[in-house]
């Protein structure tokens, strides 16, 4: 067993993480009885169907309403589509334009044999399969060949609105230094059960997360990638009603980075949180099969609450949603467990106490890429303070070896960084990382010091409330506002309507080809 720096009890560590997976356990025994509209529009998906009708509705959309409409959707999309394909020769995407155009009820047609369903539906799915496969393949070749960055990762954002001007950001930011481009989706799109279709070229603090704007900037950065000599990593967001819609369109198209918590809709967006808890589940099957790595919501707990005083709520949630990605497949090296650098910067050696988490989470979870995010909560507009408090979160990323390090900007709290803003941020971290590049390895915390105390006190907060979330199920401790000081009720908030009940002939085989499979 490794030796901890902090003085971590691992034994302790291994008991939270037991409880943790009970916690998880209940979850996925609710989970596996039910599927949503989200579910289903992403099997469509997964068959190739694709495209919009007259009035911009997309086709795997029209699919599911049809089935949904008439109380069938519980069914599954696959019984309907594979028997659709026996009886009529058409492929999915040909069954979806007859349903748009009135010419087909796939609820009408003879029934045949469950097992003669799924060997229709085998070719779909096995080409589908194929082109996720190749992209992950096509990742792995680039890496080898051009090679990456060092961890951790210099990650950026960019947020024009448009997925051309995006484009040209995201490739400055890449000759800039920086390791993952992130394209921050518009606001409230989270929100919408449908996926816009098509490039985008309007949009509110982002860009539409759409099929075509992956492709454009997957393009984008390979290029870029190969003219700067290294692989050139794309992040975006599949959190929301469409979750596991987007993971697939990601898997399509090459994504690398998806922001994917199996909390953060249900606190943040008030979505409904059995709709969430089972689309996160189909959603994280799809990234671990592609190779993506999913970046969960912590951080966002200390936006709402105090980031002292509830540090153990990151921590608790960084163990439940490790469990919930395992349960889906997910392997550590691509759980982007999330936590920040929050503390107000007023609080007595909040810098030790913002190291102890750090170092403390590093050694919990020793093979996961986590995700360091920066100081945001008390940016003031004074770009000269804003910029001491991002090295400090930078001095800590490279410290405790972090994974994704999002880089924080001077003019957080003022506008959408500039490129000018970007270039300030990466030269800080570059100069921070490189003069500090063995530190972590060469400085030891005193015994009974305020680092060793305040890891050990942080865990055994969060195994106390992991002990009682057991005990009540994660529902309830939902509906208690455990996690950021959020209430959410378990039938109320957006998207309940979509969950179904799963009948006798439902059957997806992508979860049993994609979990566990490289």
């Amino acid at each position: 067993m490794q030796e901890s720096k902090v003085g971590l009890d691992f034994k302790k560590v291994e008991h939270a993480r037991g409880v943790a997976k009970k916690i998880a356990d209940q979850v996925q025994d609710f989970v596996g009885n039910y599927t949503t509209v989200a579910v289903e529009r992403t099997i469509c998906r997964l068959l190739g169907i694709d495209g919009v009708d007259a009035n911009e509705v997309p086709l795997p959309n029209v699919v599911v309403d049809e089935l949904k409409s008439k109380g069938l959707l519980g069914q599954g999309v696959c019984f309907f589509i594979g028997n659709a394909i026996i009886e009529t020769g058409k492929t999915p995407q040909q069954i979806a334009e007859a349903i748009v155009e009135g010419k087909l009820d796939i609820t009408q047609l003879p029934m045949h044999d469950a097992e003669d369903i799924k060997k229709a539906l085998q070719p779909y799915i096995d080409e589908n399969v194929a082109r996720i496969r190749a992209r992950r393949q096509r990742r792995e070749h680039y890496i080898e060949t051009i090679g990456e960055g060092n961890k951790p990762y210099l990650y950026i954002i960019v947020a024009t609105g448009n997925i051309y001007e995006d484009v040209v950001q995201a490739q400055a930011g890449a000759r800039q230094g920086a390791d993952i481009i992130a394209v921050i989706r518009t606001t409230g799109q989270s929100l919408l059960d449908y996926v816009p279709y098509g490039a985008t070229t309007e949009g509110f603090g982002g860009t539409f997360a759409t099929q075509e704007n992956f492709r454009i900037m997957r393009k984008a950065l390979d290029e870029v990638g190969e003219e700067v000599g290294r692989y050139i990593r794309l992040c975006n967001y599949c959190s929301g009603l469409c979750m596991p819609e987007i993971a697939a369109m990601g898997a399509l198209e090459g994504l690398d980075v998806m922001l994917n918590d199996a909390l953060y809709g249900i606190l943040f967006r008030d979505i409904n949180m059995q709709r969430t808890l089972i689309d996160q589940y189909f959603s994280r099957i799809i990234n671990g099969f592609a190779g993506v790595i999913i970046n969960t919501g912590e951080d966002n707990y200390l936006t709402t609450a105090d980031a002292y005083e509830e540090a153990h709520t990151v921590l608790a949630s960084d163990f439940i949603n490790e469990q919930l990605a395992f349960a889906a497949g997910l392997p550590e090296e691509q759980m982007g467990l999330g936590h920040a650098f929050e503390m107000d910067p007023q609080l007595e050696n909040g810098f030790l106490y913002e190291l102890a988490q750090a170092q403390m989470l590093r050694e919990i979870f020793p093979k996961a890429p986590l995700k360091y995010m920066p100081p945001t909560k008390f940016m003031t507009g004074n770009i000269f303070r804003g910029h001491i408090q991002d090295a400090l979160f930078n001095i800590i990323g490279q410290w405790t070896h972090q994974g994704l390090q999002l880089l924080g900007m001077p003019t957080e709290a003022i506008h959408t960084p500039f490129m000018s803003d970007r270039y300030l941020s990466i030269e800080n971290a570059k100069y921070i990382f490189n003069n500090m590049k063995s530190i972590g390895e060469e400085v030891e915390f005193k015994e009974n010091g305020i680092v060793r105390n305040r890891a050990k006190e942080v865990l055994d907060k969060a195994t106390n409330l992991l002990e009682a979330m057991e005990k009540e199920g994660l529902f309830t401790a939902l509906e208690k506002g455990i996690f950021a000081d959020v209430k959410r009720p378990k039938n109320g908030g957006k998207g309940l309507d979509g969950v179904t009940l799963k009948s006798e002939n439902y059957f997806n085989p992508f979860v049993e080809i994609m979990k566990g499979k490289k």
